[in-house]
This record gives structure tokens, sequence and C-alpha cells, in this order.
């Protein structure tokens, strides 16, 4: 996908792809009459190609009419729709929307990763024009593909002011928790209270590495039946499920993150194992509704709005410091202890 040239217009579209330009303003604007499939891949194809940005110069007018210029403008793209439904993610994204307030900066635009496949969509956002900088979020939950890889290394060709939070790309600067320090703490704190059949079940990350080192330094017994993995509530309800008919009853449980625990405490309930008195639980994040589970969660604090913050810090850092380097930026976590771990 080549650098868009503002030259570039509909009717050069049109004719690379052999058709009218109105043809080519329908594909764009989705309407009002259909395009055949075959047409519409053709035009889009086009639109790659050439790099064609609808509307550059209404837009380039409508920000001088705001009074805003692409240097205090930031673009923020996230993995899926259903990152918003999630408390933690929220406490993230109202740090980044504040500090963008408090550093004179405003969020341009928030996507979701898949649209960017859309051509008309990444040439009109993913442009130097638009953007002096932009956070990509989580994005490992949802680059599958080669055709996902492909549209990252074109996002990058085209930014060069690119910050990951929540996750790393190789070359890029990030912005994430201590996540092998977190479950290291929540299960040095199991320890410390005396349990000793202690499991992980959570997200398969560098969780389980500070769980496993937290075990091997008080010589507790790691084995496969030892690390099991779920990613929300509704798998670590299902895994726990699964563990209780196998016959496997540890007598505490590290919980990858806060949602995982909540399903891991519905399952015991209903099994009619009472905790923290038969299985105690150390979980990660610490969101809002873990002081009001049942028990309430010991839980490892996470520093989700700070994680916001320092990701909009950064980006507009190097977006005025074109020498900065590539730097990780891993923020600490902290235990807060409640009932649930049986202290």
């Amino acid at each position: 996908m080549n650098s868009s040239n503002p030259r570039i217009t509909q009717q050069d579209v049109a004719d690379k792809a052999g058709v009218s330009r109105g043809i080519v303003s329908y594909v764009i604007n989705n309407g009002p009459r259909q395009v055949a499939p075959e047409t519409r891949e053709r035009v889009l194809q086009a639109i790659a190609e050439l790099g064609y940005r609808p509307n550059v110069h209404a837009q380039q007018l409508l920000r001088k009419q705001w009074g805003t210029v692409a240097g205090k403008d930031l673009g923020l793209i996230l993995p899926n729709v259903a990152l918003l439904r999630r408390p933690y993610y929220g406490s993230v994204l109202s740090g980044i929307h504040q500090a963008a307030h408090d550093n004179h900066h405003r969020i341009r635009f928030m996507h979701f990763f898949a649209e960017l496949h859309d051509p008309v969509r990444f040439n009109a956002l993913i442009h130097r024009e638009e953007i002096s900088g932009l956070i990509l979020m989580s994005l490992d939950q949802c680059i599958h593909t080669a055709a996902d890889k492909k549209l990252i290394e074109q996002i990058r060709e085209r930014i060069d002011n690119i910050v990951c939070l929540e996750w790393y790309a190789e070359g890029l600067p990030s912005v994430s928790f201590d996540r092998a320090g977190a479950a290291y703490l929540a299960a040095q704190h199991l320890i410390q209270l005396g349990y000793r059949s202690i499991i992980y079940l959570g997200i398969e990350d560098e969780r389980v590495n500070g769980y496993l080192r937290a075990c091997m330094e008080n010589q507790l017994p790691v084995n496969p039946t030892s690390v099991f993995f779920a990613r929300n509530s509704e798998t670590g309800y299902q895994e726990v499920e699964r563990l209780i008919s196998a016959g496997i009853i540890p007598r505490a449980i590290v919980a990858g993150s806060d949602e995982v625990a909540f399903g891991i405490l519905r399952c015991l309930r209903q099994h009619q194992i009472t905790v923290p008195h038969e299985i105690a639980i150390a979980s990660i994040d610490n969101i809002p509704l873990a002081a009001y589970a049942a028990p309430p969660l010991t839980t490892v604090d996470v520093p989700k709005i700070d994680m916001g913050r320092v990701a909009v810090k950064v980006v507009i850092k190097n977006g005025k410091d074109k020498d900065s380097t590539t730097v990780a930026n891993l923020l600490p976590t902290k235990l807060i202890v409640r009932e649930s771990s049986g202290a």
C-alpha cells in the first residue's frame, strides 16, 4: 500500500479500476446503489494501490476551522468491541482520554483493528496529516493471520510514532504492567499463608512464569496438573468444572485475572466448595467489582489508569523527540489483601 497522495482523485481510482466515477463513489460511501462484489473488490484494490484518501482538502479545511492540527491529534486502535465491555479496559481508556486532555491533545479517532483492512478507512485514518501518533492497544488479541501481520507492517510504514499498550511488538516502545511480577506476588502470598497445593488458572502469558518462579523458589511441586488456561469468567468457570470432574482439587488457586476468578467462584459455589476455607484464591487486576465478590477477592492491583496515562505521555514525548529510543515501560503492581485468600 503506497503512501497516499493528495492529488489522487476518485476519477484516478475509476480509471485504474475500469469503472465510472459514480461506481467509485458508491463503493466509498456504501451506497446508495449496490455494487457487484467483484467490481467492489476491484475498486478497493485500486484505492489500496493508489493510496486514495477521500475529501483530504475538506478535512484540512475543517481542522483549520476547529483550530486543530495533526500535531495535537492521536489515534487509538483496539482489538475488538468485546474489550469495551470489560471493566479493566474501561479504566485504561479513561487514563488515555484524561492524559490526552491534560496535555492539550485529543483522541482523533478510536477504531477496531479489523476495520483497517478496508483500504478506504485505512487511507483516511492512518496518515501523518491526520495524527501525530498512534496507540495500538492489546492487539496481540487479534493478530492471527498473515493478512493481520501485513496490516501491522503497513501501519508502521505510514506512522513512525507508535506506542504499544498492553502488548509488545519488536522495535516499538511499549507500556504494560509487570505480569510475571503480579502472578509472583499472588502466588507468594498464598505460599506465605501455608498453602502447598497451588495451581495457576488464567491467561497464557508472562503470568505463568511468575507463578512458576514463586513455586520453584519455595520448593513447591510443579507439574502438568499445576497450570491451566482461561481468559474470562466463562472459561474460568468451565475449566474449574472440568478440574472438579477430573478429581483435581487444589488447596489454592492463582487466578490470572479477576474476571477468571469470578468464574472460579461461581463454579465452586455451585459445588458447595467454600472459599477460602476449602480453596483459597488470589487474583490479578483489582477491578472495582473485586471488592464486592463473595468473598471479596485478594488481588494484585494493576495500575490500569496509569498505563493509559503513560501511553499518551510516551507517544507525545516521542512525537517531539524524533531521536527517542525504544523503551519497554513496565509499571509495578501491589497486592491488595481481602478475604478470598484466607489471610
